[in-house]
């Protein structure tokens, strides 16, 4: 009888040890599972997480074969990020991609044993994600779209000489448009011209906050923010009947309504984030060890469309990066 009870107890412990190994996904099992949190839709982050993509699958890591993508977007709520954390952190996947700085944020704050992948973040220390960038010293690592800022202020100032006051537009709760904006404001004020700047809290206020701006200023910039960058429709809007120059922070906002930029390219970005999250699941390379990495090129992009709308015209070297959108 004896006996008989050992030899349930040792198949008990094998279908145990087979269903936890069969159905987790993680390392050593058929496939490896990615959760993947984007805090809102627009063009740049669209972009990030489709390069992402493109990264693993063009080294044999395709959705459904080595990997399974368990895809998420927070629709810019920060209740939502957090309940998709949540999820990821239950399902224990194997690697979590982050796709701004408030998704990071939500997922970082849930575990600290998942690696996470950041990209389109601006900067990781301010936003409280890594101790360093070369050395990050927890579970999150990534890529920087840190903008080449000061230029993107030089631009501003080619494509609007006359201008005498800049005014900034940026979302107050998010760091990485609270950094951008500081740099801005440095490089605006060094060049002797005036800074001034409204800032929002939610979508709703885009509106309002441009037609405040532009009372205020000759030209605007934007940063890289999600909340401006989903709405630069309703930022069109109201710069389109002032006759305000934009100038945005990347190329997406520049296809749907700012004027112009010199930013990275956010496809580039997302597939050097996808090479990063090869080194951890083939490799088993620890975030903690992974500088944060960044873009080296920067592209024009000028919005034709946008700049006979509002009368202005454009440079003869800076011609070749003019877009027309409108067929």
């Amino acid at each position: 009888m004896k006996a008989l009870l050992k030899t349930v107890a040792i198949v008990l412990v094998a279908v145990v040890l087979l269903a936890t190994t069969g159905c987790s996904g993680r390392r050593g099992g058929d496939q490896f599972t990615i959760g993947i949190i984007q805090y809102v839709e627009h063009v740049a982050l669209d972009a990030a997480r489709e390069g992402f993509i493109a990264a693993l699958a063009d080294n044999g890591y395709k959705d459904g074969e080595k990997i399974v993508l368990d895809y998420h977007n927070a629709q810019a709520d920060q209740s939502n990020a957090t309940t998709i954390a949540d999820r990821f952190v239950s399902k224990k996947v194997d690697l979590i991609l982050a796709i701004a700085t408030p998704a990071a944020q939500a997922v970082a704050g849930k575990t600290k044993d998942i690696p996470i992948l950041g990209t389109a973040i601006t900067d990781y220390v301010a936003a409280r994600l890594a101790d360093s960038n070369e050395k990050p010293g927890g579970n999150v690592s990534g890529t920087t779209d840190m903008n080449p800022v000061k230029e993107q202020i030089d631009l501003l100032v080619k494509l609007v000489p006359n201008a005498k006051t800049v005014g900034v537009l940026y979302t107050s709760s998010e760091d990485n448009s609270i950094v951008q904006a500081k740099l801005a404001r440095e490089a605006i004020e060094a060049l002797g011209l005036t800074y001034t700047e409204v800032t929002v809290s939610n979508s709703n206020e885009v509106q309002q906050a441009t037609q405040a701006i532009v009372e205020k200023c000759d030209a605007i910039y934007i940063p890289t923010d999600n909340i401006f960058a989903s709405a630069m429709p309703v930022v069109h809007g109201v710069t389109s009947q002032s006759k305000t120059p934009v100038i945005c922070g990347e190329a997406g906002m520049v296809e749907n309504g700012g004027m112009a930029t010199l930013g990275i390219n956010y496809y580039d970005l997302g597939y050097q984030t996808g090479l990063m999250a090869l080194r951890i699941l083939k490799d088993g390379e620890k975030p903690a060890n992974m500088p944060i990495e960044r873009s080296t090129e920067y592209e024009f992009a000028i919005n034709g469309d946008v700049a006979a709308e509002i009368g202005l015209e454009i440079p003869a070297d800076l011609q070749q990066y003019v877009i027309y959108l409108e067929k």
